[in-house]
């Protein structure tokens, strides 16, 4: 399976404006092919193909005065501009005609320079490479300082430069992992356990663990309240609104890499330390929509989902979902009978037939065991068979450590 490793760029004046300038050509070519889909759209004419728009929009544009400087950064990034123009109509046709999952995708359009985020990527043809001295050396942008926190596994087939919101680079690296060394490197374990997902305690496990939520967005609300409260009393325009939309820019962003380190690490032991993995399909979305809206996207469910999604494929273990109306803090693990709704503050409670005092959270982790067929019967038996491997559908890593290894 393909994942992607993201490391610390830190690219000098020179190279920052090059990569400015690749990022301004990237985003004209896209702009324009987009307009001329539209303008097609418009006069009744069927789109114009990718090789039509790769000769008018890029060779033939750079013999005009008015796009000649496209001709300053590398055929690769813009002809890569092109493919996720063509993607991102291929999606938005998918998704017009239903064959695409979630929400349905609205027309592509024109991208602006102030978008928080800008990206250029480079395939093999683009002759990029890692030098001897650990840095990234791109075509017409130079060697690039990077700060590598972890060994890259294998030969990396792309390389994608991103700037965030905060003004911070990143690479992306692309890599293809090999099954069997993946396999080789997880420890044979026969455990299986159940996890329900919530906001007193993060994940509460079946064997009776619970594991805190940190609440990394209440922890910082004080200063992401004070730094927004100075972004609202600059005057539009200034440099220093520019400088305040930083400062918050970036104390979101060390709230969002702690949470995503938070879940990589919780992730990778559930997945190092069992076969089999219940979880509950949460609609997240719905639960966003109560008064519980902050604390829900403080805890980020979903991104913790999808982690053990991939991992679980990629190391070979077994991931199962329950359905979001099994009706788990109402059943005792006991019995198995249905006791009625609770409200949320009622934490413990106690069987109505068998008279067992339960852990709310705890008992609820059980079941979710217990409706995936993990649990074990007395005979050793599983209570229902036929656990399947997870699909995932976007594979990548993004997490990053802080620890330094050499490249």
């Amino acid at each position: 399976m393909q994942l992607r490793y993201a490391f610390r760029l830190y690219p000098d004046a020179a190279q920052q404006a090059s990569l400015a300038r690749a990022f301004g050509c990237a985003r004209v070519v896209f702009n324009d092919a987009v307009r001329a889909r539209e303008d097609a759209r418009k006069a009744g004419q069927p789109f114009p193909t990718a090789g039509q728009l790769s000769t008018c929009l890029i060779t033939e544009a750079k013999r005009t005065p008015e796009r000649s400087w496209l001709g300053e950064v590398s055929a690769v990034v813009l002809q890569q501009s092109l493919r996720d123009a063509e993607t991102a109509y291929r999606n938005f046709f998918a998704s017009l005609k239903g064959a695409r999952k979630g929400p349905r995708m609205g027309r592509p359009r024109c991208k602006s320079r102030k978008d928080a985020r800008q990206s250029i990527r480079f395939t093999a043809n683009a002759h990029w490479n890692i030098t001897d001295s650990g840095r990234l050396n791109l075509p017409k942008i130079g060697a690039v300082k990077v700060k590598w926190s972890r060994t890259l596994p294998a030969t990396p087939t792309s390389v994608t430069v991103i700037k965030d919101a905060a003004g911070w680079f990143f690479a992306s690296f692309v890599i293809d992992t090999d099954p069997a060394a993946d396999a080789a490197r997880m420890p044979e374990t026969d455990g299986t356990i159940g996890i329900d997902l919530g906001l007193t305690h993060f994940a509460v496990l079946s064997d009776g663990t619970k594991i805190d939520s940190p609440c990394f967005l209440r922890r910082a609300e004080k200063k992401l309240k004070k730094a927004q409260r100075e972004l609202s009393r600059k005057q539009k325009g200034s440099g220093n609104r520019a400088k305040a939309r930083l400062k918050v820019a970036r104390a979101h962003a060390k709230v969002a890499d702690a949470r995503r380190e938070f879940h990589h690490q919780l992730s990778t032991r559930l997945i190092t330390d069992n076969q089999g993995i219940a979880v509950e399909d949460l609609s997240v979305a719905g639960l966003a929509r109560t008064k519980l809206a902050k604390s829900v996207h403080d805890a980020g469910w979903s991104s913790f989902i999808s982690m053990l999604e991939y991992k679980a494929e990629r190391y070979g273990r077994t991931l199962v979902k329950i359905g979001r109306f099994e009706p788990t803090s109402q059943t005792c693990s006991t019995c198995g009978i249905k006791d009625g709704p609770k409200p949320l503050n009622v934490r413990e409670w106690t069987c109505s037939a068998c008279g067992t005092v339960h852990d709310r959270d705890t008992n609820a982790a059980i079941n979710v065991k217990t409706a995936a067929g993990l649990a074990v019967t007395a005979c050793g038996a599983p209570v229902r068979p036929g656990a399947v491997p997870a699909q995932r559908e976007e594979t990548g890593s993004h997490g990053f450590s802080t620890e330094r290894c050499a490249a």
